[in-house]
C-alpha cells in the first residue's frame, strides 16, 4: 500500500513546504524592516511554535480516534487562508497573530503527515520510508528560499506571501482529492494510553530530548542566519536563500541514504554522530567572514542534519506501534516546538544583551545538552 499512497503524501508535503520555505529567509529581514528588536523577532517567531505546541498532542490523539486525510486537509486549507495575513499585516503584533493562526494550521500537517507514513510503513524499513518522508518535506523547504529570495528582488515580498498560500491550496486540493484514508492497525485504533504512560519510555525520553535540541538550532538558524549574513556580510536576500536552501536541500537529497543507513546500522550511534557535525557547525558560525565560508558551513549541518533526523523519527515510529502513531509523533513534533520557542526567544535575548555571536554559541550548547540527554535516557 505505501509505494501507492506515499507520492500522493510526498508530493502535498513537498507543495506545502515548498510555499512555507518561500519566506524563511524572507521574514527576518520583513520583520527587521519595521524596525523591532532580536527580542520581537524572537517572539514572532516563537509565536508559530507556541500554538503548534498547544495544539499538536490533542490533533496527533484525534487522528489516532478520528483518521489522518480529514485533519491533514483543513490544516492545508487553513495554512493557505492564513497565509494572506502577512500582506495585511501592519506591524509586529499582527505578524504575531498571523504566525499563531499558521502554527495551528502547522499542527495538522506535519505531525500527521508524519503519522501517516507511519501508519503504512512496512516494519523493518522504518528508516527507508522516512527518509524519502524527510526528502519530500526538505526538498520543498529547501527550493522554498530560492524562489523566495528572487520572487522579493524583483516583485517585492507580497508575491511570495501569496505564492505560500497558492502552494498550499494546491497541496490542500491533491490531498482531498487523491489521497485515501489509511486503514490503521486495530491494535494501534484500541490504544489511548496517556501522555504520562508515554512520557514514561525511556526511548521517548531520549527522542524528546535530542528533538529539543535540534530544533532549539533549527529555530535560531532560521531566525538569526538571514540577519548575521545580511547584518555582518552584506549578503544579498538571493544569496541568503542560496544559504538557507542549500543546508535544506542537503538534507532532502541524503535522507534516503540516512533512512537506509537507519535501518542497518546502530541508530543511537548514528543520532549521536549527526548531531556533534550539527553543533561543531553551528559553533564555527560566528568565523565566518564570507559567503563561501558560510556555504561551506550550512553544507556540514545539512550533513548533521541528514545523518540524524530519519534515524529520530525511524526510532519514533517503533515507539508509536506501541503508543499509538499520533499520539508518539505528536511528543515529538511538541518537542520540536519546543524547541522553536525556546531558541529564538532566548537568543534575541542573548543578542540584544551581548551580540548575535553568542547566538551561536548558545544554541551548539543546547544540541550538546539534548544529545548528551539522549545518550543517558537511552543507555
Amino acid at each position: 500500500m505505501i509505494k501507492k499512497v506515499f507520492p500522493i503524501l510526498a508530493l502535498c508535503m513537498f507543495s506545502s513546504m515548498l510555499g512555507v520555505g518561500i519566506i524563511t529567509p524572507l521574514l527576518p529581514l520583513y520583520v527587521q524592516s519595521m524596525g523591532t528588536t532580536g527580542v520581537w523577532l524572537g517572539i514572532i517567531f516563537a509565536a508559530f511554535s507556541t500554538s503548534y505546541m498547544i495544539t499538536t498532542p490533542f490533533i496527533g490523539r484525534l487522528s489516532d480516534r478520528r483518521g489522518r486525510k480529514l485533519f491533514l486537509s483543513i490544516g492545508l486549507l487553513f495554512y493557505s487562508i492564513t497565509s494572506l495575513g502577512f500582506v495585511w499585516a501592519v506591524n509586529v503584533h499582527q505578524i504575531s497573530l498571523v504566525r499563531l493562526a499558521q502554527g495551528v494550521a502547522g499542527a495538522m500537517i506535519t505531525p500527521v503527515a508524519q503519522a501517516y507514513v507511519g501508519d503504512v510503513s512496512p516494519e523493518g524499513e522504518e528508516g527507508k520510508w522516512m527518509g524519502y518522508a524527510n526528502a519530500a518535506f526538505f526538498s520543498g523547504f529547501g527550493f522554498g528560499p530560492l524562489i523566495g529570495g528572487t520572487l522579493t528582488e524583483h516583485f517585492g515580498m507580497n508575491v511570495a506571501f501569496y505564492s505560500m498560500g497558492g502552494l498550499n491550496l494546491l497541496a490542500f486540493l491533491i490531498a482531498t482529492l487523491f489521497l485515501p484514508e489509511v486503514n490503521r492497525q486495530k491494535t494501534e485504533q484500541s490504544l489511548h494510553p496517556s501522555f504520562t504512560e508515554i512520557s514514561q519510555s525511556s526511548m521517548v525520553r531520549g527522542l524528546f530530548s535530542i528533538r529539543l535540541g535540534q530544533s532549539v538550532g533549527r529555530g535560531v538558524i532560521m531566525t538569526f542566519l538571514p540577519i548575521f549574513a545580511a547584518t555582518y556580510l552584506g549578503l544579498s536576500t538571493s544569496l541568503i536563500g542560496i544559504l538557507i536552501a542549500i543546508n535544506v536541500l542537503l538534507q532532502s537529497l541524503l535522507a534516503p541514504l540516512g533512512g537506509r543507513i537507519a535501518d542497518r546500522f546502530s541508530r543511537r550511534a548514528l543520532i549521536v554522530i549527526g548531531s556533534t557535525i550539527s553543533l561543531m557547525s553551528l559553533a564555527a558560525i560566528p568565523s565566518a567572514q564570507n559567503f563561501g565560508q558560510l556555504l561551506v558551513l550550512s553544507l556540514t549541518l545539512g550533513i548533521g542534519g541528514a545523518i540524524s533526523m530519519p534515524v529520530v523519527t525511524a526510532l519514533a515510529v517503533e515507539e508509536g506501534r506501541k503508543y499509538g502513531m499520533g499520539s508518539t509523533m505528536a511528543g515529538l513534533t511538541l518537542a520540536m516546538s519546543l524547541g522553536m520557542i525556546i531558541g529564538p526567544i532566548s537568543a534575541g535575548v542573548i543578542a540584544d544583551a551581548i551580540n548575535i555571536d553568542a547566538v551561536f554559541f548558545f544554541v551548539a550548547g543546547a544540541i550538546l545538552t539534548g544529545t548528551g540527554l539522549f545518550i543517558r535516557f537511552t543507555k
